[in-house]
């Protein structure tokens, strides 16, 4: 990832702090039948244009990644945030041993040395997060929107291309 200004910069920074805070992500995938949704962990890592998620190589998920790498990432709290990219299966239990936590025991009915558990690591392409945190800059907006009128300077959503 290589952001190409300044301003590209602080949106990858805000784009890290809107999701910081959201411990579930929607990751979707492409399936036969079409697109599927399910909720992941985000691994604790800071958003530098890779995000981190793990799974078992016996899901449906992992088996739509061998087929199609194109995946969107959705984030929903305060603020919403919507990350396309291209997701990478990682094998590496080093990197995995990093990422685990004990809660992950129960929740992946596996220990950090099963050998079926995966990394999938998703390299974004684009970002487009709508911050509505700022309820003062909100309500500008859409009154200014509702009345027809100008809204540039009271934008709450930004796209951000990754190069």
């Amino acid at each position: 990832m290589n952001p190409s200004t300044d301003e590209d910069q602080e949106a990858i920074e805000k784009i890290r702090e809107l999701i910081k805070d959201i411990d579930t992500a929607m990751l979707t995938t492409v399936s036969d039948e079409g697109l599927v949704s399910r909720p992941m962990k985000t691994q604790d890592v800071e958003f530098d244009g890779d995000l981190w998620f793990l799974t078992k190589k016996d899901t449906g998920k992992f088996h739509e990644l061998l087929r199609d790498r194109q995946v969107n990432v959705a984030y929903a709290g305060k603020s919403f945030v919507s990350i396309r990219g291209v997701a990478e299966l990682v094998d590496s239990p080093e990197k995995l041993k990093e990422f685990w936590n004990p809660a992950y025991e129960q929740l992946l009915e596996a220990t950090a040395d099963d050998p079926d558990l995966v990394l999938i690591k998703v390299r974004a392409d684009t970002a487009e997060y709508w911050d509505t945190g700022n309820k003062l800059k909100m309500a500008k907006f859409l009154f200014r929107r509702l009345m027809g009128k100008n809204t540039e300077g009271t934008e709450i959503n930004r796209l951000v291309e990754f190069k």
